[in-house]
């Protein structure tokens, strides 16, 4: 993707050839700046504060965290410890285990001269992977917005999403935004509702900033509004991503999603869910019974950071000193609520039999 004309991934390997750099997501939207892991522990802590977010950048953020800890312990018990160390950093996101998973069946069978090597180049693969599947999610995504546009006659096909599922949230093209970018490509004249998505506002920091800066109509909104446009016929299709897929087809995404889908459902509104085949997780069968939901810091609710009118970066409080507050990262939305899932494979329907179909591997590798 696109920043003022220029082409970015969310994360690469840089010149030297070993170490990553990473666009620091809790800089946007007022700074772009580009943050350099240098270590294991580099990347356990830019997936745990969020510097990048977003599972499928986790998954590849935690892939190159094992490379480096390659370079400086290639040991069964190095590899041992960076496993141990970067499973625990969020534990919402599938995309994180699965791609430590992926790293350790390639490095644990082999010489430990020769894991840091081949720690990059597994690590490059899941990059890469992560930006051909986004693609495929673009093109079965867009025949969606191709139907509606169809019947709208050329008028603007409005899309709702929440949180940000972009290419900031893995590592080119995105996951509800795929389906977007390509149709705005193409000519389509879309136009996307983007919720604000408190309280880390994702959505107002985030997507705002990557839709603007690659040119795509879009207007921020209050998490509350979503109800109200689809009400009015202002909303033709909601695109959300997720962080895990349950086997029964629930998916799990950024605390809020839930309450758009039920809006969506009472107006007919078609809801959409973007994923990567590595956030299916074929181990958990019931979403909302199983799928553990990360409890961030308070702080997240209680304070705001923001840029000032002379351009200082300032951190106000919003609650009243005192107030307890809770800060629940995730929800479930049941499947019945969801029409379709769009994936590298097709748009599939929310259920067990469906998902098996279409990625029989996947049951393979849970089992």
């Amino acid at each position: 993707m696109k920043v003022d004309g220029k082409h970015f991934r969310s994360i690469w390997r840089e010149h030297d050839g070993w170490s990553i750099g990473a666009i620091d997501q809790r800089r946007l939207p007022h700074e772009f700046v580009v943050a350099k892991l240098t270590s294991c522990e580099d990347a356990a802590v830019a997936i745990r504060d969020m510097l990048v977010r977003g599972a499928p950048l986790i998954g590849a953020t935690a892939a190159y965290g094992m490379a480096l800890a390659m370079r400086e312990d290639a040991s069964d018990a190095g590899l041992k410890r960076a496993y141990d160390t970067l499973v625990v950093a969020r534990p919402t996101a599938i995309n994180l285990k699965w791609a430590l998973d992926e790293m350790r069946m390639a490095l644990a069978p082999i010489d430990p001269l020769e894991r840091a090597e081949a720690a990059y180049a597994r690590a490059d693969e899941i990059v890469e992977q992560d930006v051909e599947i986004n693609r495929g999610i673009a093109g079965n995504g867009l025949k969606l917005i191709e139907a509606i546009a169809s019947k709208k006659r050329g008028e603007i096909v409005n899309v709702l999403t929440h949180c940000n599922a972009g290419w900031l949230a893995t590592v080119d093209w995105g996951t509800a935004t795929a389906p977007i970018y390509l149709a705005h490509e193409r000519g389509i004249k879309v136009h996307v509702w983007v919720d604000e998505t408190r309280p880390r506002n994702q959505g107002a920091s985030l997507t705002a900033w990557e839709l603007g800066h690659h040119g795509v109509p879009h207007t921020v909104i209050p998490d509350n509004t979503g109800g109200h446009l689809m009400q009015h016929g202002m909303v033709d299709l909601a695109i959300v991503g997720t962080d895990r897929v349950a086997a029964n087809g629930d998916v799990c995404n950024k605390i809020g999603t839930y309450l758009k889908a039920l809006a969506a459902h009472d107006n007919g509104v078609p809801f959409y869910v973007a994923l990567p085949s590595p956030t299916i997780d074929f181990t958990v069968h019931d979403g909302i019974r199983d799928i553990p939901i990360e409890q961030r810091s308070g702080v997240e609710v209680t304070d705001m950071t923001g840029r000032t009118a002379d351009g200082r970066l300032e951190t106000v409080r919003i609650v009243p000193e005192g107030s307890p507050v809770a800060n629940y990262a995730f929800d479930v939305t049941p499947a019945r609520l969801v029409t379709g899932l769009i994936t590298e494979r097709g748009v599939l329907k929310p259920d067990r039999d469906e998902l098996a179909a279409a990625f029989p591997e996947r049951i393979a590798a849970a089992e």
